[in-house]
């Protein structure tokens, strides 16, 4: 049992993802700055799992919840400033699209590809998230770091990070507070000009106003993964309440009744299937978390 003021019991987290699916958080904190984040964190045991939760947009949190405590960056954590030189300072919970925004505003270029990312900084370091030809790793300076067993704080590199596709050497305990980015002096109306056209990119290419959390699987070297699915014919294919979409095959779309079981069987059906039809092994870039392992998928 965590004893502590502002950790809560029993919290819904389906809300708080883009699939609106799965159970609760058996404690959740949502720590409003360094200080209250190392406040929570000593209250918690060593045998007690520690999830950090950002947008919601890349993971499935299983129907029976987590089992441990989640942490979600709270309001300080969601700012950003420039400095002097022009890099920009950002939370570790600041949304990577607010990020490409006030960079633009700010006449500073080189994160506009964030826009189109619905994610947040944490997720991206974790992840070196990227899109439209630009990745994590090519803009960032460096990330602030905090150990969640430890509360020991380090500044960590792009190569000290050992960012790779969609990848990084973090742990599950480490957890992202802020990052500083480079970027160079850009000229507003063009900036603002990129942020439209990949918004617009974005919405005629990916499947808007559904229940999806981006992009399931991870692209294999020198293909793209939305493109096997659909040359296998899965684009559309519908099992249960998940469909690949319709309009780009690396998105699944679950129905309002969906379950994070459902999620799971679907996307490992899909990756089963390709895998039949191509000996492309699909590696899911989802994450799924708590537990699926009474949950049978397809070998």
């Amino acid at each position: 049992m965590i004893e502590h003021p502002t950790i809560e019991i029993d919290v819904p987290l389906a809300p708080l993802t883009t699939y609106k699916v799965g159970g609760p958080a058996a404690y959740f904190a949502e720590p409003n700055d360094l200080l209250d984040l190392r406040d929570v964190l000593e209250a918690v045991g060593p045998d007690i799992q520690i999830v950090v939760l950002g947008r919601g947009s890349n993971v499935v949190i299983s129907d029976d919840g987590i089992d441990g405590l989640v942490v979600k960056l709270g309001h300080s954590f969601q700012a950003a400033a420039i400095s002097r030189d022009g890099s920009i300072v950002a939370g570790g919970g600041m949304p990577l699209p607010k990020l490409a925004r006030f960079a633009a505003q700010e006449g500073r270029g080189g994160l506009g590809f964030y826009v189109g990312i619905p994610g947040s900084v944490g997720g991206a370091v974790r992840m070196n998230a990227g899109g439209h030809g630009a990745q994590t790793a090519d803009v960032l300076d460096h990330a602030v770091v905090l150990d969640a067993r430890t509360a020991e704080v380090v500044e960590m590199t792009p190569t000290e990070l050992a960012l790779s596709y969609r990848h990084s050497g973090l742990t599950d305990t480490d957890i992202v507070v802020q990052a500083t980015y480079h970027t160079h002096p850009a000229d507003k109306a063009a900036l603002d000009l990129e942020l439209r056209e990949i918004t617009r990119w974005r919405k005629d290419n990916q499947p808007g106003g559904t229940l999806n959390a981006g992009s399931v699987f991870k692209n294999p070297p020198g293909d793209h993964a939305g493109a096997i699915i659909d040359r296998v014919g899965l684009k559309g294919v519908r099992f249960g309440a998940v469909a690949v979409s319709d309009v780009h095959a690396n998105f699944m779309v679950a129905a309002s009744d969906a379950t994070a079981s459902d999620i799971f069987r679907f996307v490992y059906r899909i990756k089963a299937i390709v895998r039949d039809e191509t000996g492309i092994d699909l590696e899911p870039e989802i994450k799924f978390l708590g537990d699926f392992s009474s949950v049978v998928a397809p070998p």
